[in-house]
């Protein structure tokens, strides 16, 4: 896979990058012991982005024996991780292209910003999660519906720290998608109890990680 942008499309990213305040750091994390078939274009298309930013994100390359791998419970290769304000749990496991391409650069800006656009009172209820939560959200580059779902819960992770937000590639991951019996997407995975397909409104999202960590 060779990944282009075309001028226009470079031109739009550059006016959308206006908007960052503070600096993001994108870590990307390869495998070492197996073939990493996407992995070059991953870090093309992210140093793309850096360019376009006016120096406000910077790249760091890594691999799965780096100590960051650890301290930030990277457990799938490959791996982006975004932090911006505070180092949230945001990650994309897989290639984000295709559709998942637009929530990267809206997410580059909301960890910039360290701030989301949400109604108050979703606001406050994500914010008063005290219990870990791990979102999965498995994904396909042709799905027009996932990057919803993906920002979705990257939102929720940027509100509050004790929540990790994860894009899965399945076609990068088939594994991982067969473990959890993917058949559509967007399928959401909340703490390895509650699943569900499809986008949903923020009341009934919050009310599934409810139900998860009780």
């Amino acid at each position: 896979m060779v990944i282009k942008i075309d001028d226009e499309t470079k031109k739009m990213i550059k006016e959308i990058f206006k908007k960052l305040r503070n600096d993001v750091k994108i870590y990307h994390f390869r495998p070492v012991e197996k073939e990493c078939r996407y992995c070059d274009d991953t870090i093309g298309l992210l140093k793309t982005l850096s360019n376009l930013s006016g120096n406000r994100i910077r790249v760091v390359e890594l691999t799965e024996k780096s100590p960051e791998a650890e301290k930030y419970n990277i457990d799938k290769f490959q791996a982006i991780l975004l932090h911006g304000v505070e180092e949230y749990n945001i990650r994309f496991f897989g290639i984000p292209v295709g559709y998942e391409f637009g929530a990267l650069i809206e997410d580059i800006v909301d960890v910039s910003l360290g701030r989301v656009e949400l109604p108050p009172d979703i606001i406050n209820k994500v914010k008063s999660i005290k219990k870990s939560v791990d979102i999965k959200v498995f994904v396909t580059p042709t799905c027009p519906y996932c990057p919803l779902a993906v920002r979705t819960a990257h939102k929720y992770a940027i509100l509050n720290l004790n929540i990790t937000s994860s894009m899965v590639e399945c076609i990068e991951f088939p594994k991982l998608a067969e473990k959890y019996n993917v058949y559509a997407v967007p399928k959401i995975v909340i703490n390895d109890k509650v699943e569900f397909e499809g986008v949903v409104p923020d009341k009934i999202f919050i009310e599934y990680i409810l139900k998860a960590i009780k």
